[in-house]
Parts: structure tokens; sequence; C-alpha cells
């Protein structure tokens, strides 16, 4: 229980400077010692609490065309991903997990950031891939994050719609998670109480810090704790 209150702590930290990733780095970390039916619920019950509060001091700049958009087809992937985390086996689940973190730690480090603003279109795939993999992995922020920063040049814009997305995504989630039995668990109500803590922390202390820091350099850093992430979970299958 240690180990996964100071792996919470350094994702909610990543979150408070970067204003999303925290289940790209805590789930993956998780995984080495916890199934998947437990640390995919715990982070995304955090989450869920950390995007109200991030929400609710950032309500103004949220821009809710684009939730209205994306929200949808989000909740058509988040059932799609809640299926096959009951239902699939665990190797190739964590291998997908892991390439799938690795792909987007490369991607920070190396800046393969593309220009342009993207055509409201990009929503219908933007939608099921963030919130399937939110249900399948607990890690649906880059697929909106991707599209949001692509349609929204306000950082603080984008910021506050992606926490209320997922406010509202999220939720829906949970009630999917509550409906399969996956938060009855003891231990991850346990866990997700304790976690609170560990939570709050590494939110307030990312945000000091985020304004002493470049969005390139953090990004870079993020990347890195991805891609060893993603490395130490085909380690796991491995061994």
């Amino acid at each position: 229980m240690v180990l996964v209150l100071c792996i919470l702590m350094s994702a909610y930290f990543i979150r408070g400077i970067t204003g999303f990733g925290s289940a790209l780095i805590s789930v993956p970390l998780l995984a080495l010692s916890q199934p998947l039916t437990f640390a995919v619920p715990l982070v995304l019950a955090l989450d869920f609490t950390a995007s109200l509060v991030l929400g609710g001091t950032n309500r103004k700049k949220a821009v809710w065309g684009e939730i209205k958009v994306l929200l949808p087809f989000g909740m058509v992937g988040a059932c799609i991903g809640a299926y096959a985390l009951l239902t699939l086996p665990t190797t190739p689940v964590l291998l997908t997990l892991g390439a799938f973190t690795m792909f987007f730690g490369f991607r920070n480090i190396f800046g393969l950031q593309p220009t342009g603003q993207l055509p409201r279109s990009w929503a219908i795939p933007a939608g099921p891939a963030g919130g399937g993999a939110g249900a399948l992995f607990g890690t649906g922020g880059p697929p909106y994050i991707m599209y949001l920063t692509r349609r929204l040049l306000d950082k603080g814009e984008v910021r506050a719609t992606f926490s209320w997305l997922f406010a509202l995504e999220g939720g829906f989630r949970l009630s999917l998670f509550l409906f399969a039995g996956l938060l009855f668990d003891p231990k991850l109500q346990i866990a997700y109480g304790l976690g609170l803590i560990p939570m709050a922390v590494g939110l307030y202390t990312g945000n000091k810090v985020h304004l002493d820091m470049t969005s390139e350099g953090m990004l870079r850093v993020v990347g890195a704790l991805l891609v060893l992430s993603g490395a130490m979970l085909f380690l796991k299958v491995a061994v």
C-alpha cells in the first residue's frame, strides 16, 4: 500500500504540472504489482475526483462546445473498453498498454507535436479512442489531449475543458465499473480513501512547479517516465 501511495503522489505531481498524465504514469507502474482490475478503477476514481477539483477552479474557461461533441463518442468507447477489461486475457492487455505508453513517451521526448487546427470531425475517432483507452487502461487522456490541443489555442481552456470532459465521461465509466462490481473490493476502497492525500499533495506541489518550468521541458520529463514505465511492463510480461 505504501508503494501504491508513492506512485499516486508522483502521478498527481505530474498532473499538477501538465494538467493530464496521471493515469499514464500510475497505471503502468501499479500494474507491475497489482491486477488491472484494481489499478484501473482506483486511478479512475481518483482522476474523477481530481477533475472535479481542477474543473471547478477553472469552470469559466471550459469550452463546452467541444465537450458536447466528444462526450457521446467517448461514452461509446468506454462501454467497449470496460467489456474488454473484463473479458480479455491479461498478457496481451499489458503488452498493448506498454506499447501505448512508450509511444506517447517517445512522442514527448522527440517533440513530435503536429501543428494546425483539426476539423471538429476528428472528434469521431478521438472520442471512442479516449473512452475506450480510459476504460481498458485507465489512460484516456492522450487521445483527448491530442484533439483539444489541436482545437484550442489557450492552455487554460485545454486544461479546463479536459477536466470537465473527464469528470463527465469518467463518471460514466465509474458507473460502468460499479455495475460490473469492480468498485466493491475493500482493498480498492481503502486505497482510494488513503490515495486522496497523496493526490492532493501531488496536485498542489505540481501546480507550484508548473509556474517555473517550460512546457517543452516538462513534456520531455514526462516522456522519459512514460518510456520507463512502458519498458517495465514489457519486463513484467517477459519474466
